[in-house]
């Protein structure tokens, strides 16, 4: 295994990490930045009212990106697991 190989499988492993993640994310952060819009708007200045939503928004994308992120996650593991004996070989 060539320092290449092991610097590729890193690579690979981040780029499905941000992959992974980036819904989650992307939505977690528009939705705190149209409450703050609202709460700046209405000089509302409660703790809860930017967790609340988040939390909802965040757990309805993870029912709606979930599968497409499981398939991401295991089509990664299984070409890895499949790469075994050619990385050791």
């Amino acid at each position: 295994m060539t320092p290449t190989t092991v610097v590729d499988i890193g690579r690979q492993a981040v780029e499905i990490t941000l992959l992974i993640s980036a819904p989650l994310f992307i939505a977690a952060l528009a939705t705190g930045l149209i409450v703050s819009i609202f709460q700046a708007a209405t000089q509302i200045n409660e703790a809860t009212l930017s967790f609340v939503p988040k939390l909802v928004v965040v757990f309805i994308t993870l029912i709606i990106a979930g599968p497409w992120m499981i398939t991401l996650m295991t089509d990664y593991i299984q070409r890895l697991y499949g790469a075994i004996p050619n990385l050791i070989g």
